[in-house]
């Protein structure tokens, strides 16, 4: 494993970086100071070539001609460093080629993908478990279309996307994707993808197994946990309902109900358009509420009193 780490550190040239030893506009030059017919190829007879020319030539401003003709030698540079697969971030450089050599270190032999035995390798030089959120949030910024696995496609526009081309790159991104995590409208596209994400595609699946969106739902809350979340998951996992999928819609309006009903759900109402699911848990969780109070109201209070308890050990 350390080698194939050491390996994808290793720094290498930039893809297609032409030579750029096209000069047309030298060549034309030249080409011209022979029209001239008189002396020496030179530089030293370039005004001779000029004042052969017709005088519509002239006349287009022969200074500016000359200016083209001197600047001509620079423009193949400048294609062939456009060609150049070095990008600039943060004033550091990275290239598709150490990307590519990355994916090479965990891909799969057969399958041209990161396989879940591949993420296990990635993830531990990572130094981050396959299960927590940092994982997720850069399968987010990777948009992998499945759980343990990140096609070629997926890895290298990711890395592209978050401008990092290695182990340590990628590591030194997580703070700021987990800041971007926090903003709203981000957060709120991280916990759409975080549904699709949990699909198994390959099946055709529509709906997230209930167990598996119990789990996503505590990971995708990781930085900013609902006060209504566990009671949601108690609900899930005691199951009154019966209910052996979630399907999009309730997934996605589970975060709306988050943001709109209290703790208290005193302001939850069955008239406005939630889904039915929700019905079921306001009345199953305020009626759990109800044989909690009754409990502690019932409960004959403790004969125990720690105060006279402490004195009688004093004296």
């Amino acid at each position: 494993m350390g080698q194939c780490v050491t390996k994808c550190k290793n720094p290498s040239s930039s893809l297609g970086s032409k030579s750029g030893d096209k000069d047309p506009g030298s060549k034309s030059h030249h080409k011209k100071g022979g029209g001239g017919g008189g002396g020496g190829g030179g530089s030293k007879e370039e005004p001779g070539p000029v004042s052969g020319k017709a005088s519509s030539d002239l006349l287009a401003n022969g200074t500016k001609t000359m200016e083209v003709t001197a600047e001509t030698p620079v423009i193949p540079a400048l294609a062939a460093d456009a060609h150049k697969d070095e990008l600039m971030a943060n004033g550091e450089e990275f290239s598709l080629l150490r990307i590519e050599e990355l994916f090479c270190c965990y891909k799969d032999e057969q399958d041209d993908a990161i396989l879940e035995e591949g993420m296990e390798r990635f993830c531990d030089d990572l130094c981050v478990d396959p299960a927590e959120f940092r994982v997720l949030v850069l399968a987010w910024k990777f948009q992998a279309a499945t759980m343990c696995k990140f096609t070629r496609k997926e890895f290298v526009e990711g890395c592209k996307a978050i401008k990092a081309d290695s182990l340590e790159g990628i590591c030194a991104r997580f703070p700021c994707m987990l800041l971007e995590a926090q903003v709203e409208e981000k957060f709120k596209d991280l916990y759409r993808f975080t549904f699709q994400f949990g699909l198994d595609s390959e099946e055709g699946q529509r709906s997230l197994h209930r167990d598996i969106a119990i789990a996503l739902w505590r990971l995708v809350f990781t930085q900013d946990t609902p006060a209504i979340l566990e009671c949601w998951l108690d609900f899930l996992t005691e199951n009154p309902s019966g209910v052996k999928g979630i399907s999009r819609d309730t997934w996605n309006m589970f975060l709306n109900f988050t943001q709109v009903i209290g703790p208290d759900l005193s302001n939850y109402s069955e008239d406005e358009a939630w889904p039915s699911l929700f019905d079921t848990f306001v009345e199953w969780e305020m009626e759990r509420r109800k044989k909690q109070e009754e409990r502690r109201c019932t409960e004959p209070p403790s004969t125990e009193t720690p105060e006279t308890e402490e004195g009688g050990g004093g004296s």
